[in-house]
């Protein structure tokens, strides 16, 4: 007893099992909920992880972005389209351009949304799909590479290259390998 006139009654034998396996279960449901958040957390990366560009740019499909070619090419308009190769933007006044996704410095504008995988027939429109559509159609576009920009219409795509006919001069054609091409725009 204490001089105030309070007794301190020890606890029981089966109150300190009581308490310190209250306590042990408490502490292992906190480390269950840490590990879960944790699991959750790491998922939620790896998945991210798996993610690329060209998913990121087919669930963008209706938003605006920036894309940013190279220092002085950027392309600001609404995504249309998306392919693996290849994205194409809605300038506006009737202009659009075909970017290929391997030319993409950055993005300004892309949500979380994320499309699911492409299927097979998506995944085989390349970039020679769409600018055999462009030759086809007879279209006068702007082919932009990094030493600069020719004029005129594609004539022949090949396998990784197209060949354009500039408007003038007329008679020389100039080839320009895919992995050159920056972007096409239509005028």
């Amino acid at each position: 007893m204490s001089g105030e006139g309070y007794a301190v009654i020890p606890p029981t034998p089966g109150r300190r099992w009581e308490h310190l396996f209250a306590d042990i279960e408490a502490q292992l449901a906190a480390g269950r909920a840490d590990e879960a958040r944790w699991d959750v957390a790491e998922l939620t990366r790896a998945e991210r992880a798996r993610v690329n560009l060209a998913d990121r740019l087919r669930g963008a499909v209706g938003a605006r972005v920036r894309v940013v070619v190279a220092p002085e090419e950027p392309f600001a308009g609404v995504v249309s389209e998306a392919a693996a190769q290849w994205v194409l933007l809605d300038l506006g006044g009737g202009r659009r351009a075909v970017v290929p996704t391997r030319a993409i410095r950055t993005v300004e504008g892309l949500g979380p949304r994320v499309a699911p995988p492409a299927g097979r027939l998506e995944s085989a429109l390349g970039l020679g799909h769409v600018l055999r559509a462009l030759a086809r159609d007879r279209v006068v576009v702007c082919v932009r590479t990094d030493v600069g920009v020719v004029t005129g219409r594609l004539d022949r795509v090949g396998a990784d290259h197209v060949d354009v006919t500039p408007e003038a001069p007329a008679g020389r054609t100039v080839s320009v390998p895919f992995h050159a091409l920056l972007a096409v725009v239509s005028r």
